[in-house]
């Protein structure tokens, strides 16, 4: 995943907080804590965070069914 490296809007740092924040989410805390916790005071940069999501994990399995495809069109 490419997080950005500092917030679009304010260009404070968030790329450092974002796997903390991923792991500490995924074990069931609430997000809104986590980022108090971790600092992140600004909505802009709390926005930065609580939006990015892992994009290859959504365009692998269409990339596999193309390749499923092709191999059918051609071993037909």
């Amino acid at each position: 995943m490419l997080i950005p490296v500092r917030c679009f809007t304010c260009g404070s740092l968030v790329g450092d907080k974002y796997e903390d924040f991923k792991a500490r989410v995924e074990t069931g805390e609430d997000p809104s804590k986590v980022l108090d916790s971790l600092g992140v005071k600004r909505y802009c940069c709390r926005r930065m965070l609580l939006s990015a999501f892992e994009i290859v994990d959504y365009e692998i399995p269409y990339y596999e069914a193309i390749e499923r495809r092709r191999k059918e069109l051609l071993g037909s």
